[in-house]
């Protein structure tokens, strides 16, 4: 320090006058004093880093803009710029003339502080006048005038103290004539940025503009009274987090809810994120990396200058220590030196703790905004992806890039910095090092190089280990998400167990490259911890051989140091961890959005010619799903459709009907030919798809209501009825997928849907086949035929009665159009179009057409929906939805997830290892330090006894480290291994009432994104708080014995930090647990979207559905943003806390007499005091870490005790293995209900099906049909009454050995992705011959035969690659394979043509001619051969006898459902 002085000052440290005294208060005064010079130059430095702040804070202007400022600058601003611009280039022409002039005398740099004054003054002013006078008013007001009023200030003392001298010694120096005019540029300066200034009124903070000015079309604002407090916060309290206190103190006066968290400032937003992102990609043309750096290289930059600043800070630490030491041994290099220290000591301690949170708090914003725009990005790919990319990404792959890969590109930005500040703050050790111990420091790097370069192939490793585990975690991931969203199905045919052994061994796999990953992260922190160890024996044993002497001032420099620098070097294994974690789910989402995307633009065409001839128009088109000319879908297509035109479209099972409709939204690449259409669609898949939501936002689907369309459109669907039976009319909440309305419903809201928005052209994908006849007939009266009547319309059916009523009807066969006439000319002329009709009659039979008679629908009036409406609304006011709001835990729950997390497979014994051996670590570098502090300085000690103690002790330190590890690994690992478990098999035996009021996106965000941080994080979080923390209290501890006095400043401290931990937990974990039930929302309107995308791209709501996800990002990062600002607020306020305790401590010893401390004693005190500031932060910062990461253990306990199913196996009440033998159907009484607080659905069915009958179920669309067959599988429970099969009540017996007995055909065929094989036989228990006879009677066998894989050919997630029609097929030949005694189908053949129809029906009674066939059907055919039929109503039994008793009563309900099927069948005749 002498040595700087000296230079700085020259060799009379001090000015000509005052050469005796340097830092008395008359020195500090004097304008010609050394000291006065230091201080303006400190001033001026303050003032520059303060403008450079102002300028990167302030976004770039556009050219438009900056020419309107050069036109709004005022004359004060230009006098202020000519004044303050000519003063500061005086000073520095004056300053560089000084330099000049001693180079030339003294041909050195003597005495320095003379022209280093007025050089960096002059350039200081220079920029400071030039920048404010004529750039100030692009920049935020507050920081302007405050800059301007400090400048004001400091050149006014400047100058009253110049005024003052040249009184006093009655003579006048230039430095006295500039100081002057200092004070009256300053002035200008002052007035400029207060008057000279326009500011625009509605731009009074530039700071504040939205980023993007519009969005979609329009700006957005918001009501400034909910944006959070971030947005308009002045200078001081952005830095100090003032800001936050309202929301602080909301959360200790209540429990803080959603709409207790402000929204995001209009530039963190995810719509402003990612405009910005596709503005700079499509401008640049740059890589996905390089655009999102300069998306945000701003802010990247001033948190990089905030970590600079940080480690610049720190690393004076050891330097302070050196002075103290000097101190206690009465060596003051100047008067008051003791003071400057402490007061020195304690700011450089609060501007570590501001430029430490300023760069946390700005990366953790950056990652933010990452996140928010990779994951829009993702969505928004996801609704342009091409059908072969769809191949490739599975809807569980995609979940995946946005719930764990974007989450961990996000976590990366706030580590980026610590690559490079960890080397710097190295780099200033090793400097300071050498200072300290001299050669000895070669030997502290040689060992720091080996460090480093033993783990650069683990680095590699890692890399290769992590990329395994992200695609192990895929593939378990896609089972999944496939068994939880079929979930019904695997109950079904009681497949769960093995889907789950299934998920299970992928588990297997996945954990196989968890354990490498955290063993060799094991290993990195266990090699990165151990260093400093390693580098304290190198160092001192090479002082040894060096002869460099040991004294307590070099030993404890070098011990503080290596503390400073330890923490950093060791969060090196999770900087690398971080790192290949981002780059690798970075690569990942990149491959994912450079995936080819579908281009339907030249299909759809915006036509503005309004008298265009066709509306849809085929010129010999081939189309291919998987873009192969050599194989078309769909060949030579040519069709011309008139607007108006109403066209069939027929053909057996896989002829390509619905391709040809996917081919008019521009679903199928074009290989050959052209395909155009004009004008707006409307589309109704086969498959309906809805919405989690009220029905009224299903049918509305993001169009304004209008009440008498809106009417129309329900009445038009059939839809009044079902809506005054549902609990709360149209507004009842659907679950996801429908769950809670029946097939019929479900395909009547999307009519409706498509009927409301009123389009040119409806695409209807067979949607009659989920309605009863008597629906079906209303519906083509009312809504084909009368709604439609003026639009263009393609409908495909297998249902011929309606075709004569066509314009057109199109028959295909094998992906070609073989005819399209109107349909008595194809009749006449087509042989394949008479044999379909022919098939028709033949399923009924024609003798029976004399019994019918015409019947039309009733209608209800649109007072009637009004009033039903409100009446429903009246009585369910306050009542139970199905979709509940989403659990979290509220309040403080202690250390109940704690405990639950180490409960798991002997954690706590791993944990009570891994804490003993990290507390024995402490103790061993708290003795070690000891015996170097007692007896660096004795004498009597010599060096080599010395140096190999403190050895000893450090290398049995080590020992306890490795435990430390191993035994983070093994808790880690059985954690993880025993909560997957109970949450898989919890999930897997949870009722289907458990799936129907819980969307999959909620599930799904725990399995993946929750379980991923159980397995990577919490087990090495809780040991590094554990760590930390110990770390922190072992600095204060070492602090309180050696300087007891310290105990009156860190008790009260102590206690007012609990305080305001406590304060800060309050506000803290909600906001964590409001995050992650907000992330579910993400996640399931994902998967929603995914499942709907055809849907969303006919109705061209791309825009509205990526808003919608725009909007939920928001909602999901303005808790995270308020959480992680909340770490940053507490830290800082504990920072300062610190920093008193050690100022205190640093007094204490200065101020008591000489001897009072040793020096080895107070340079091991103020080693660990100023480690304390770096503690704490590692300590608070892994606390808060860990109360984030322990939410997912939160939300996967939620999941992990829901109510079970009966069991399985009741091994005292087994069925025999043959039963059911005769198939005998006994239902008494039966009453079920789907959940407690709901009405009945069935009320009190009473019947018997004789063994070997054949049933028919019928009744209208919700009369409670699939609820029966429900019941027989025990998907639900009865509420009242029995069921009893062969003498056997199946309440009493295991739900396996009941579902494993029956067959059933499922209403929604479903099939999962792998091969044909396995869709068939998912347990392997047939040959392949019986498969190929399966097959060959499923009338599936040419359609595998064709494929080149045979029996492995691929089916893609949903069976997409199949047609619905072929998807049943295979259902029925499950059905085949099991051979059951009672087989059910649950509307089977809805989907397959008439003449497939009664194939399988042939098929059936061949097959299953002893068996129980419970036939629950819309197609009055399908049951007219049945020995029995049952009709229901409301839940109730109408009527059940044999078809042919029931006919004769007109009465009857089964009677009315044949007239009203076969009064369309006149028309055909």
């Amino acid at each position: 320090m002498d040595h700087l002085w000296t230079v700085f000052c020259g060799g009379s440290n001090c000015s000509s006058s005052h050469e005796s005294s340097c830092v008395d208060f008359i020195s500090v005064m004097n304008p010609s004093s050394c000291i006065n010079h230091a201080l303006i130059i400190c001033f001026d430095l303050v003032l520059l880093v303060m403008l450079l702040f102002t300028i990167m804070s302030k976004k770039s202007s556009k050219s438009s803009q900056i020419s309107a400022y050069i036109r709004n600058i005022s004359r004060l601003q230009i006098a202020s710029a000519i004044i303050n611009g000519l003063l500061g280039f005086v000073c520095l022409s004056f300053g560089v003339w000084i330099l000049e002039e001693k180079l030339r005398r003294n041909g050195a740099f003597v005495s320095v502080h003379w022209w280093m004054l007025f050089v960096f003054h002059g350039l200081s002013w220079l920029f400071l006048g030039l920048t404010l006078s004529l750039w100030g008013q692009r920049f935020p007001r507050s920081p302007v005038r405050l800059i301007s009023i400090l400048g004001f200030l400091i050149a006014g003392i400047t100058c009253g103290l110049s005024l003052f001298t040249a009184i006093l010694e009655k003579k006048v120096s230039v430095k006295m004539v500039l100081d002057v005019l200092y004070f009256i540029g300053s002035t200008f300066l002052v007035l400029c940025t207060y008057k000279g200034f326009r500011y625009e009124d509605g731009d009074k903070n530039g700071l504040y503009d939205p980023l993007l000015g519009s969005a979609n079309g329009g700006s957005k604002t918001c009501s400034g009274s909910h944006v959070t407090g971030f947005a308009k916060a002045s200078f001081l309290s952005k830095y100090t987090f003032w800001w936050l206190n309202p929301l602080m103190k909301k959360g200790r006066d209540k429990t803080l809810d959603e709409e207790d968290i402000p929204k995001l400032r209009e530039d963190d937003r995810a719509e402003s994120c990612y405009l910005l992102y596709t503005e700079i990609l499509n401008e640049k043309g740059q890589s996905v990396l390089k655009t999102i750096l300069l998306c945000h290289w701003k802010e990247i930059l001033i948190s990089g200058f905030f970590a600079f600043l940080k480690v610049v800070t720190i690393s004076a630490g050891p330097l302070l220590l050196q002075a103290f030491i000097k101190v206690a041994e009465g060596k003051e290099s100047f008067k008051y030196e003791r003071y400057i220290l402490v007061v020195t000591l304690f700011l450089t301690k609060n501007i570590e703790s501001v430029s430490q949170r300023q760069w946390y708090f700005r990366s953790r914003l950056v990652g933010l905004k990452v996140k928010s725009l990779l994951t829009a990005a993702v969505y928004q790919k996801q609704l342009r992806l091409s059908n072969s990319a769809k191949m490739i990404y599975s809807s569980g792959e995609i979940m995946n890039f946005v719930t764990v890969d974007a989450y961990r590109i996000g976590e990366f930005p706030f580590w980026f910095h610590q690559i490079w500040t960890t080397s710097l703050q190295l780099c200033l050790a090793i400097i300071i090092l050498y200072q300290a111990v001299g050669l000895a420091t070669f030997a502290s790097m040689t060992v720091i190089i080996v460090t480093v370069l033993c783990n650069t192939p683990l680095a590699k490793l890692q890399h290769k280990f992590q990329t395994k585990l992200m695609v192990a975690q895929d593939g378990r991931l896609k089972a999944m998400s496939e068994a939880l969203a079929n979930m019904k199905v695997l109950k079904l045919y009681a497949w769960e167990t093995h889907f789950r052994h299934v998920i299970e061994s992928l588990r297997l796999a996945e954990e196989k490259w968890l354990s490498a990953v955290q063993l060799r992260r094991a290993y990195n922190t266990f090699l990165f911890w151990v260093s400093p160890l390693i580098v304290s024996a190198a160092t001192f044993g090479a002082c040894y051989i060096l002869g460099v002497p040991l004294s307590s001032s070099n030993v404890f420099t070098f011990v503080a140091t290596l503390r400073l620098v330890q923490d950093p070097v060791r969060s090196i294994p999770d900087v690398i961890g971080v790192f290949i974690q981002a780059k690798v789910a970075f690569s990942r989402i990149v491959k994912f959005l450079e995936a080819p995307e579908l281009d339907s633009k030249n299909v759809r065409v915006k036509s503005l010619n309004t008298r265009t001839t066709s509306e849809i128009s085929f010129n010999s088109a081939n189309l291919s799903w998987d873009e192969n000319p050599l194989k078309p879908t769909l060949q030579n297509i040519s069709l011309s459709v008139k607007a108006g035109d109403k066209i069939a479209i027929c053909g057996e099972v896989g002829s390509g009907k619905s391709t040809l409709l996917a081919s008019v939204l521009g679903e199928v690449p074009i290989t050959k030919g052209t395909v155009q259409v004009h004008g707006t669609i409307a589309y109704v898949s086969q498959t309906a798809w809805i919405r989690t939501g009220s029905i009224r936002e299903n049918i509305l689907f993001g169009s304004a209501l209008d009440k008498e369309r809106y009417q129309d459109a329900l009445q038009r669907c059939s839809l009044v009825k079902d809506l005054e039976l549902l609990p709360y009319g149209d507004l009842t909440e659907i679950g996801e997928r429908g769950v809670n309305l029946s097939g019929g419903q479900k395909q009547r809201i999307q009519l409706a849907r498509a009927l409301y928005q009123d389009s040119d052209i409806y695409l209807l994908d067979d949607p009659f086949s989920a309605v009863d006849a008597h629906t079906a007939s209303s519906l083509f009266n009312e809504y084909v035929m009368g709604a439609l009547s003026s639009k263009t319309v393609l409908l495909v059916t297998h249902q011929v009665d309606f075709l004569p009523m066509f314009d057109s009807v199109l028959l295909m066969s094998n992906g070609e159009i073989l005819q399209a006439s109107p349909y008595s000319q194809l009749l006449a002329s087509c042989q394949e179009f008479r044999e379909l009709v022919n098939a028709h009659k033949e399923t009924a039979g024609s003798e029976r057409l004399s019994q019918v008679t015409a019947s039309r629908n009733r209608e209800a009036s649109s007072k009637e929906i009004d009033k039903a409406s409100a009446e429903k609304k009246d009585q369910n006011l306050g009542g139970d939805q199905l979709i509940k709001k989403e659990e979290r835990e509220v309040g403080d729950t202690g250390l109940k997830p704690y405990i639950l997390y180490l409960n798991q497979n002997k954690g706590f014994l791993f944990f009570a290892m891994a804490a003993f051996s990290h507390l024995t670590f402490v103790i061993a570098q708290i003795l070690q330090n000891s015996w170097m502090a007692a007896n660096v300085d004795d004498p009597n000690v010599s060096s080599l006894r010395l140096i190999v103690l403190y050895l000893v002790i450090g290398a049995v330190a080590s020992i306890f480290l490795l435990v430390r590890s191993i035994a983070t690994v093994v808790l880690n690992m059985e954690s993880s291994r025993a909560l997957f478990s109970q949450l898989l098999i919890s999930l897997f035996r949870a009722p289907m009432s458990f799936y129907d009021s819980t969307p999959l996106g909620r599930i799904l965000s725990r399995v993946s994104s929750d379980l991923s941080i159980v397995d990577l994080d919490i087990a090495f979080n809780l040991l590094f708080t554990f760590g930390a923390t110990s770390n922190c209290y072992s600095s204060l501890i070492v602090l309180a014995v050696i300087t007891w006095q310290v105990l009156f400043v860190s008790i009260p401290m102590i206690f007012l930090a609990i305080r305001l931990q406590r304060y800060y937990f309050s506000s803290a974990k909600e906001l964590m647990r409001i995050n992650g039930t907000t992330k579910s929302f993400v996640a399931n309107h994902l998967t929603e979207s995914i499942a709907g995308v055809v849907t969303i791209r006919a109705f061209q709501q791309e825009d509205r559905f990526f808003a919608k996800n725009l909007e939920l990002i928001d909602i999901n990062g303005s808790p995270f943003f308020h959480y992680f600002s909340a770490n940053e607020w507490l830290i800082q306020r504990l920072e300062t806390l610190s920093a008193t305790v050690l100022a205190f401590a640093g007094l204490c010893m200065v101020l008591l007499p000489t001897g009072t401390f040793t020096s080895g004693f107070i340079g091991m005190a103020l080693s660990y005091g100023l480690s304390l500031n770096i503690s704490l932060v590692f300590s608070i910062n892994n606390q808060c870490t860990l109360a984030n990461c322990i939410v997912s253990v939160e939300r996967l306990d939620q999941y992990m005790h829901i109510p079970s199913e009966a069991p399985e196996v009741i091994e005292q009440n087994r069925p025999p293995v043959n039963w059911p033998t005769e198939g005998k159907v006994e239902i008494q009484n039966l009453q079920i209900k789907y959940r407690p607080d709901s009405p009945l659905v069935l009320r009190g069915i009473s019947c018997t099906f004789e063994g070997g009958h054949k049933i028919g179920i019928v009744g209208r669309t919700g009369s409670g049909k699939t609820t029966l067959t429900a019941a027989l599988f025990r998907l639900v429970e009865p509420a009242g009454g029995k069921i009893i099969v062969d003498g056997i009540n199946i309440s009493t017996i295991g739900i396996h050995d009941l579902r494993s007995r029956f067959g059933i055909i499922p209403q929604d065929p479903t099939l999962f992705k792998g091969t044909v094989r396995y869709n068939l036989d998912p347990l392997g228990r047939h040959t392949e011959q019986e498969l190929w006879e399966i097959l060959g009677k499923c009338q599936l066998k040419e359609a595998v035969q064709e494929k080149e894989e045979g029996l492995d050919s691929p089916v893609v997630e949903d069976g997409s690659n199949w047609s619905m029609g072929q998807r049943q097929l295979f259902c029925l030949g499950r059905a085949l394979l099991r051979r059951s005694k009672i087989l059910v189908l649950d509307e089977a053949t809805a989907s397959i043509d008439n003449a497939t129809d009664m194939f399988l029906q042939k098929t059936i009674r061949t097959e299953f001619a002893d068996c129980t066939v419970i036939t629950v059907a819309h197609r009055i055919p399908t049951v007219m051969d049945c020995t029995m039929v049952l009709a229901i109503s409301d839940g109730k039994v109408v009527e059940y006898d044999d078809p042919m008793t029931l006919m004769k009563n007109e009465e009857s309900l089964f009677g009315q459902l044949v007239k009203e099927y076969w009064s369309r069948h006149n028309s055909v005749e």
